[in-house]
Parts: C-alpha cells; structure tokens; sequence
C-alpha cells in the first residue's frame, strides 16, 4: 500500500516510519529541502528513543522515502497523511494555513483517487474546510476528480511515541465515505489482526475526540496541583491523597501526579484551541479556563518557593542549579516548558544559572542563547549552588550521589517539583528539602 504523509515533524516522522514497519511504502514529504536531506543521510532531526534505528531500518528495507515535492508522489499513493503544524494564533485558535495549504496542492496536482487525513490537531470543521480547498483548486482546473476527507488523530506520547504507535489504546478514524473507510480498513488491517481497537465515527467526533482528550489529561494534571497547593496550607500530604483517590477504579491513577505544571506541544496548545473553539461557538468553557490559569500559576511555584527559602534576602547573584530543561523526561522537546519560565524569572531576579538535561541542552542553547552556564553532567550543576530545582523526572536523577551533591552545593537547599525524592533521605544528609503539596 502506498501512502505520504506531509510533514517531518515529530507525528509526521514517527508515523510515517511506524507505517512503514508494518509495511506500508511510505513517502515522508516536507518543504524544508534542509530537513528532507539530513533525513535522507540518516540524521534525525528530533530526539525520540528507538526512531533512529527505526528509520534506517525501513530505509534500507525500501519501504521508507523522503521527498520535498509533494505533487510528484501524488498519482502514486492511496492516501495521504497531512500531519503539518497547527500552531496556536495570537488569540490561541489553531493555524490552519499550513494544513489549507496542504489542501490546495493537493487539489492542484489531483489526477486520480485519494484520501486525504488529518494527522495533525485541528480544530472541529477542518475537514469541511480541507474538502473545500480542495473542491476549489479541482474548478479551477476545470476538473472531477473524485476524493475523500477523512480524520485520523493521533494519540502519541512523547518519549513513548513508536510503542504508542504499534501498540496502541485505541486508533480513532473519523469518514463519512464507505470507500474511505475501506481504504483505512485495510491500512489498520495489521493492527485489527492484533485486536487493537480501530474506532470509526463521524469526522467532527474524530476532530473533537483528540481535544477533549488531551484537555481531560490536562484537567486531571491541574486538579491535582490545586489539590497539592491547599495541601501545604492546610497540613495534607498530596502522595498520601493520591494513593487514596487513584485506588478508586472510577478515578485510576494516571495524571494523579502534582508537579511544577504540564507543557509540551499539545497540552497547552490543545487547551487553548478548544476553549477559542467554545468561544467562537458562543459558549465558555470555565473548567478548561481555570485548567489554564492553574497550570500558568504553577510554572511560577518553584520560584516562589526559592523566594520563600531565602525570605528577607535578595535573589541577586545567587547561584541556582536546574535538573532536566524539556517538558518530559524521554524528549528535548522544551516547548511551554516549565524550564523556560524558570530561566525568565531567575535571569530577571538577577541569578546566575546553571543548568543539566540528558538531551535538551541543544534546544536550551537554541531558545535562550549563552544566558545560563551549560553544564557536562548533574553533578557540575550544582557546584557552588545556593539552590537546586528539579524540573524534568529523568532516571538519572532519581538516585543521585547525595553526599557529592552536599559537598558541591554552598547551601544545601533542593526544591523538587516533581515529587522524585525521599525527604527522610535529604533531611538525613543534611539538605534543606522542599517538594509540591507537603
């Protein structure tokens, strides 16, 4: 079967490659000549574990391709995939030129049957609109080619991306074509095999489907740091309060974890999009607005904390250590993360910072520049530190050396938003230990 799939970002790159896996022969297409040559020469341009190999795998089996002009594949594919940006517009609705564009070529170059899938986020109606684009490109070559719409969501986790692909929850297909649906049918025939659940419905269930559930993650994320923040006030444990509501089977315990606030590419986008996508409908969506306004807040706790260690004292010309810079742990991916805020504000206080990621060190230099001292390893971080924050849970700062981190540090004071470590275990090495919601 024959597929492209517009788009190298990180759902076009990990679904091409994982289609191909399964034995698809898929076509990656991407405008940026650039990105399309390094992938060519085998360099992945985002990090995400076991892609690498993946990639080089179904190159080098043939069943993997990349290309910059997406006219030229078009007579030789049964779908194709549109999985481009939709960043949010300054009034936080998605961007839909690149997804419309994406149309309008198809509809220029359009010589035989295809559907046409929304990989990407969109908005409710996107489709309407991609059938429209198309439909006026067609008249205006005078014309009938026939085609469908469909919506295929995607439900990928960052640092987990490929086993989310092969073994997924559930893969969520919005047509209202029969033949569409056949067509997808037979692409999703490997996962039927597996008994993985393909769920078909109508293309705006599908559209809606991705937002409610990104913005149902979000809330539970939320609901828990505004749970942990009346926590420290009133004298409650917020992991005691998890383990009590997550062993109700109506709740669970995913997303039951209190941090310093979620970021990443589709959480805070996705909520933002749904509330404008309410807003336009003429209703308001006050969960998802206050979702928002907690998790904004809560970027800003850790530094409140720092402020509230040092009361009475300046911030100026000390020395603050951060662990992890991306969103996640398992990604460099630091879009809306907590880490960017945090840099902001320290900067602003006057610190110096000094900072460690296993892999976002690049997109760190990248988005802030030589502003913060990049460090080789957890350890360099912290020397001579009046603080060090945990941002990002990865493994390897779960159990550190903690009697070389107190000799380093110039005071020994460690501010954990992610809740990863022993306060017994702090407190007995002599460290100052501050976490969320306790």
């Amino acid at each position: 079967m024959n597929i492209a799939i517009v788009g190298t970002g990180y759902v076009g790159l990990v679904s091409g490659t994982c289609f191909a896996d399964t034995g698809a022969n898929v076509t990656c297409v991407d405008v940026d000549a650039v990105k399309i040559e390094r992938l060519q020469r085998g360099e992945i341009p985002i990090y995400e574990p076991g892609l690498d190999e993946l990639v080089k795998k179904n190159v080098a089996a043939g069943r993997l391709h990349f290309a910059t002009d997406l006219a030229a594949v078009l007579d030789d594919v049964e779908i194709v995939f549109s999985a481009v940006g939709t960043p949010p517009d300054e009034d936080g609705s998605a961007d839909l030129k690149y997804v419309l564009q994406v149309a309008r070529t198809i509809g220029q170059h359009l010589n035989r049957y295809v559907v046409v899938v929304t990989k990407s986020t969109v908005p409710v109606g996107t489709a309407r609109k991609v059938r429209k684009a198309i439909e006026e490109e067609l008249e205006k070559r005078g014309v009938d080619v026939p085609f469908d719409v469909a919506s295929n969501p995607e439900f990928l986790k960052e640092g987990n991306a490929i086993k989310d692909f092969m073994s997924p929850d559930r893969v969520v297909v919005g047509t209202e074509s029969e033949r569409a649906k056949k067509v997808l049918t037979r692409l999703y025939k490997p996962f039927l095999i597996n008994n993985f659940r393909v769920i078909f419905m109508d293309i705006p269930s599908a559209e809606m489907t991705k937002y409610a559930a990104n913005s149902m993650l979000a809330t539970r994320i939320s609901f828990m740091n505004d749970m942990a923040n009346l926590c420290e006030l009133v004298g409650a444990d917020i992991n005691m309060v998890r383990a009590g509501i997550g062993s109700d089977t109506r709740i669970g315990r995913k997303f039951l974890y209190a941090g310093c606030g979620y970021g990443g590419s589709c959480f805070p986008k996705d909520v933002k999009a749904l509330i404008k996508t309410a807003d336009q409908a003429g209703y308001s969506l006050e969960v998802l607005k206050a979702v928002e306004r907690v998790n904004e807040h809560q970027k800003s706790v850790l530094f409140e904390k720092l402020q509230r260690a040092f009361e009475g004292q300046s911030l100026q010309g000390l020395t603050v250590a951060l662990w992890g810079l991306s969103f996640k742990p398992e990604t460099d991916d630091m879009r809306e993360s907590t880490a960017l805020v945090m840099i902001s504000k320290l900067l602003e206080a006057g610190c110096k910072v000094r900072v460690y990621d296993p892999v976002a060190m690049d997109e760190c230099r990248r988005r802030v520049g030589e502003t913060v001292v990049y460090c080789r390893d957890k350890y360099d971080a912290v020397l001579d530190a009046d603080a060090l924050l945990l941002l990002t849970e990865w493994k390897e700062f779960r159990l550190p050396t903690w009697g070389v981190v107190y000799k380093a540090m110039r005071r020994p004071l460690v501010i954990d938003g992610r809740n990863i470590f022993d306060v017994e275990e702090l407190e007995e090495n002599g460290f100052e230990y501050h976490c969320i919601g306790r």
